[in-house]
């Protein structure tokens, strides 16, 4: 075997960060969800105290989780720990808004328990608000993992970083890519294969706003394209499948792609 390049991995094993294993990180983000919503768990808590035991847990668990990344030497783990716990109701709270906003929006949805339990939207919606809420507490890296993970899972790739009202509704969800200054408002429906991207990828841009807004109430249709950091989709727009967008678009504009389709009769033999 080559040496230098035994060597070459010998020092990349060593001077690699000693980041909890993804399964570990997934496994705490795992707890979290079973606490606020059993329905996905295989165990339920008996008492008021042994809820408040678990919720102690998983502060415990996540500072044991940063401390082991050692990424931020100068924060302060214990009390990114206590401010994770604090931030639970409101995170159930608008989490409880998204599960309603499919419950509403999807004709073959029949209870709270089945989207909760089977949505891929909704796993992926809910991931996507436990990384943003570390990455506001100064969290690097898990808040990354944790999405990838969920993309992973579910096919639907949401950056940390993007900012995403309450009440938002993935139906299939398959495909989806929201980037990491995307801005999306209260009330949005996202269908399958939908793109909120960038009209450039150029590394100098890292820290410009490259990804679209949607505002209040817009739904957007299978496989459309939305990019650029200032294009803005109008409150209360409807956007087709398969529209490639660029600019933006007022208020109560529907967008659509008109295919040319023919169609002609066989001919019998």
């Amino acid at each position: 075997m080559d040496q230098q390049f035994l060597e070459t991995l010998y020092r990349r094993h060593q001077d690699t960060e000693a980041v909890p294993p993804t399964s570990k990180i997934g496994s705490w983000a795992n707890q979290v969800f079973n606490l606020l919503f059993p329905e996905q768990a295989k165990d339920f808590f008996p008492s008021v105290h042994e809820i408040e035991g678990e919720i102690w847990n998983l502060g415990n668990e996540l500072k044991h989780i940063l401390n082991a990344t050692d990424q931020c030497k100068k924060c302060d783990n214990e009390e990114r720990a206590e401010k994770f716990k604090a931030a639970l109701p409101e995170l159930f709270r608008v989490l409880n808004t998204d599960v309603k906003a499919i419950l509403e929006g999807d004709p073959a949805a029949v209870s709270e328990f089945e989207v909760i339990r089977a949505y891929p939207g909704f796993k992926a919606i809910a991931y996507y608000r436990l990384a943003h809420l570390l990455l506001q507490m100064e969290v690097n890296l898990i808040p990354r993992i944790l999405t990838e993970y969920v993309h992973g899972l579910t096919g639907i790739d949401i950056h940390p970083a993007a900012k995403i009202g309450e009440h938002f509704f993935i139906d299939h969800g398959s495909g989806i890519v929201i980037g990491g200054t995307s801005v999306i408002g209260k009330n949005v429906k996202i269908y399958q294969g939908v793109t909120l991207g960038a009209l450039s990828v150029e590394k100098e841009m890292a820290n410009v706003k490259r990804h679209p807004t949607v505002e209040d109430g817009v739904v957007i249709y299978a496989n459309a394209t939305i990019l650029g950091g200032e294009t803005t989709i109008g409150e209360g727009s409807v956007i087709g499948g398969n529209v490639w967008l660029t600019k933006s678009v007022p208020a109560n504009s529907v967008v659509y792609h008109k295919p040319e389709i023919q169609v002609k009769e066989k001919e019998l033999v």
